[in-house]
């Protein structure tokens, strides 16, 4: 069974962030060494500029890699896939802890400003599918051959509907930076929960979402389709009690556990076994496929 974590961006004193491949290179080693087989470096919504340096970053990685395959010990680390870009095409409403002032309309020109010599590497990329150009834009990119995950978004359940329609896959990180679920707009979230096809990740650290809505999602999500993520972030290496990793206004920044340690918290919520392997290994797998 290989683990695959398709949301992280970061490891104890490594991020992507920082536009230079060693953090990349430091990162998968240290995913290496918590159990984890494959990641996908995950680029934070900044300028155009900065997130073409941070992408170059992870493609460089990516080629040590593959000139490297045959290391063994401190080696190449766990097996980069690919990038996933977490923006920059959101809704500034709902941010959460990266920066509203960087995100871009979802148009074909900004797209291919940003993407351009990247093609190859970009595996996902997340979209708010509400804002006005995003279906359109997610087709293209479905059509293209990259995974097209919905978050940091308002949209209402039609407006999530109408994405999965035009191409996307996938929810990121439910829940989290998204219009909340309610009894008379289900919203993205209830298209996440209630949708037998979407994939959704879920961060189960001890700070994202509370044990018994991880309880729910499990109970009545379809298990193929949901996904652990780590969303780990730059900071104090995950263990012991994964303290939140916060920002000056004290919203959380990512995650602070591996999806190996948030695999065990979720044993001992009593969740089956199987269902936890195919959220850590067999799901990712088959969703990073689903383009192919």
């Amino acid at each position: 069974m290989r683990v695959i974590d398709i949301h992280t961006h970061g490891f104890g004193p490594h991020e992507t962030g920082s536009g230079d491949p060693h953090d990349v290179i430091g990162m998968a080693r240290l995913h290496a060494s918590s159990g984890v087989g494959a990641i996908l470096p995950t680029v934070y919504a900044s300028s155009i500029t900065t997130m073409r340096r941070d992408m170059m970053a992870v493609k460089t990685a990516m080629e040590y890699q593959d000139e490297n395959s045959s290391l063994r010990g401190d080696g190449p680390g766990a097996e980069i896939l690919g990038i996933h870009l977490e923006g920059p095409f959101l809704n500034p409403d709902m941010s959460g802890a990266l920066d509203r002032g960087s995100f871009l309309l979802p148009t074909t020109d900004n797209y291919m400003r940003l993407i351009d010599g990247f093609e190859d590497v970009v595996r996902m990329i997340t979209v708010a599918p509400e804002l006005e150009g995003s279906p359109a834009l997610i087709k293209l990119l479905s059509d293209g051959g990259i995974i097209v995950s919905m978050g940091h978004s308002n949209a209402t359940y039609g407006e999530a509907e109408a994405g999965y329609k035009a191409g996307a896959r996938g929810i990121t990180h439910i829940f989290n930076a998204m219009r909340p679920f309610h009894h008379r707009e289900p919203g993205i979230a209830g298209f996440a929960l209630m949708d037998p096809d979407i994939y959704i990740e879920v961060i189960a650290d001890p700070h994202h979402l509370s044990d018994r809505l991880i309880e729910f999602i499990f109970r009545v999500k379809e298990p193929s389709r949901i996904i652990l993520v780590s969303d780990l972030v730059r900071g104090p290496l995950p263990g012991g009690g994964a303290r939140a990793i916060r920002d000056d206004t004290g919203r959380l920044r990512g995650g602070s556990m591996t999806i190996t340690g948030a695999a065990g918290r979720l044993t001992a919520l009593g969740i089956d076994n199987y269902r936890i392997e195919g959220a850590i290994s067999r799901n990712p797998e088959k969703y990073l496929a689903s383009l192919k």
